[in-house]
């Protein structure tokens, strides 16, 4: 089976849950036989080879306009790969919706992930919402098969847009602690301190963490990971708030998996505020690497971590954290529980080999 990947920065570019995703799937794809193509953005790669681990690469040049690269990146991948010999296409991005046309007006065989509430996310306002709403609705009707990520997105929309979708998640890999002295980067002790990763943008509520945690009495640091790749008020005002709080640390982006590892294994707990996605990554590397989780009761969050089996929840609420955090520190065998039975919440579907079979069983219905 050929197949052509469009909608991520390309590979092997790891940077955020698409990239991940594609070098999981695609390179298990190659191994099993098939034929994988991959669209990447020309802008991103200073080397661009055709090939890399069996993996066919195709570099596309958008129109470099903050607005337009993504969408016209797309549109020429849609374009290219439709005339090509690929089987079935497979989209990334609910931005990416509208573009099944193209596929329709060339009878390929598509299908597209569509990854979270991209148009609740406090992020996207006005126009921009509206359009991730517009495209979701024209990815319904215009790709042969919707991908949602949990089962309680796939509630969503068919609740919203009265369309059925199929279920797949994303993966973790299970792993142990190996280096634990890489934590003293950051002058951090295990144990003593709580973790946050992601980007700092409001969707993920980092603003409500970092507050309920300073409104603690605890005296252990928090720990925030990761940043945002410009200029932004809000990251901005976070940061600002270690000026006031020396418990607050705030690394930047971490680019070594092996310093990340770490951090996640010797936290005393992981706070999680994504609000908006289905099967969050960040949250099942906490899980595949032996964290206490506790995290905003969301339907999604109810789902991954099974209704309180594998985590705490709290309220969108500062004073709620606050509250959490007391409580957990004051009942450590809780922690000790949650740490000891974590990596039993990484359950087959959340397997990379899994998560392969079941796109290659959906795509190879398309392509008959």
């Amino acid at each position: 089976m050929k197949i052509s990947i469009i909608g991520t920065r390309g590979y092997p570019y790891v940077y955020s849950g698409y990239e991940t995703f594609v070098k999981e799937v695609a390179e298990r794809m190659v191994q099993r036989g098939h034929e994988v193509t991959v669209y990447c953005h020309a802008g991103l790669f200073s080397e661009k080879p055709k090939e890399v681990n069996g993996i066919k690469l195709v570099y596309v040049r958008g129109f470099h306009t903050k607005s337009l690269e993504q969408l016209s990146h797309s549109f020429l991948a849609f374009m290219h790969a439709c005339i090509g010999k690929t089987d079935v296409i497979l989209a990334a991005n609910p931005a990416n919706g509208p573009f099944g046309l193209i596929c329709k007006l060339f009878g390929k065989k598509c299908a597209i992930n569509m990854d979270g509430l991209e148009w609740k996310r406090p992020k996207w306002k006005g126009l921009g919402a509206r359009y991730f709403k517009f495209a979701a609705k024209q990815a319904t009707r215009f790709y042969d098969l919707i991908i949602n990520d949990s089962e309680e997105m796939r509630q969503v929309y068919l609740k919203e847009f009265q369309t059925d979708s199929e279920v797949i998640a994303y993966g973790a890999h299970v792993k142990e602690s190996q280096y634990p002295e890489l934590i003293q980067k950051w002058d951090l002790q295990p144990q003593g301190y709580y973790l946050i990763v992601g980007r700092m943008v409001p969707d993920n509520n980092a603003d409500l963490l970092v507050k309920g945690f300073i409104a603690s009495s605890s005296t252990k640091k928090l720990v925030i990971v990761g940043d945002v790749p410009y200029q932004d008020t809000f990251a901005r005002s976070l940061k600002a708030m270690a000026e006031k709080d020396d418990r607050l640390v705030f690394t930047g982006y971490v680019t070594s998996s092996d310093e990340l590892a770490e951090l996640y294994h010797q936290s005393f707990a992981y706070l999680h505020g994504h609000e908006f996605g289905g099967t969050n990554p960040t949250m099942l590397k906490a899980m595949a690497y032996g964290c206490a989780i506790m995290a905003l009761d969301t339907v999604f969050n109810q789902e991954m971590l099974q209704n309180g089996k594998h985590g705490l929840f709290f309220s969108k609420d500062e004073n709620a954290l606050r509250q959490l955090i007391h409580r957990a520190e004051a009942e450590p065998l809780t922690i000790s529980h949650l740490k000891a039975t974590a990596r039993q919440g990484i359950t087959k579907k959340y397997t990379w080999d899994f998560v392969t079979d079941r796109y290659l069983e959906v795509l190879k219905s398309l392509s008959k």
